[in-house]
């Protein structure tokens, strides 16, 4: 796993430390993310099923960015934030509070090939968290930063990650344009 967070430079790009296990994260009819395999935003419009091995008495973080918006030699926002679930009860996300809901990849035409990362961390405890929540159609989600993020909470490094890439597909338009962006 970590060979595949450095040679497509999510480490240190996006963590200074690459987890120890891996996030299954599964769309649907299967499409399954593999460590940097490539998606099309067309198989990734609803959100993933993801687990993973949790201790139900302990609360988590569910974060998923785009660290390479509008392109990857022009990061200019980045992190692009596109799913964020925090206090999740063992591995209960449904029960977790979402603060960013759900949007799936939109890459603009031409900007080649953006990563799209997953990374879970146990929190400390159940903690109150005062982020900006953001819609479906919330398109105020850029430069976000996860190494800001984990330490301002006191996350830690995180304990499982997955990530994979897309680029512009016909589907991209309508998605920009629901999103508001």
């Amino acid at each position: 796993m970590g060979a595949a967070f450095k040679i497509n430079k999510v480490y240190p790009d996006v963590v200074s430390a690459v987890p120890d296990k891996l996030l299954h994260v599964t769309y649907k009819a299967d499409n399954k993310v593999e460590l940097g395999n490539e998606l099309t935003p067309t198989q990734v419009i609803e959100q993933p099923k993801v687990t993973y091995e949790g201790d139900n008495n302990c609360f988590y973080t569910l974060i998923f960015t785009d660290p390479d918006a509008p392109s990857r030699y022009n990061p200019i926002y980045r992190e692009y934030i596109h799913w964020l679930v925090v206090n999740i009860p063992g591995c209960k996300i449904f029960q977790g509070e979402t603060i960013s809901d759900y949007v799936g990849s939109a890459p603009l035409k031409g900007s080649g090939l953006h990563r799209y990362v997953f990374l879970l961390y146990k929190q400390p405890e159940k903690l109150k968290f005062d982020e900006p929540k953001h819609s479906p159609t919330d398109g105020n989600r850029g430069n976000f930063n996860i190494e800001n993020f984990a330490k301002k909470y006191k996350l830690g490094n995180p304990i499982a990650g997955n990530f994979y890439q897309a680029m512009w597909d016909d589907s991209v338009p309508a998605s920009r344009k629901k999103l508001g962006i």
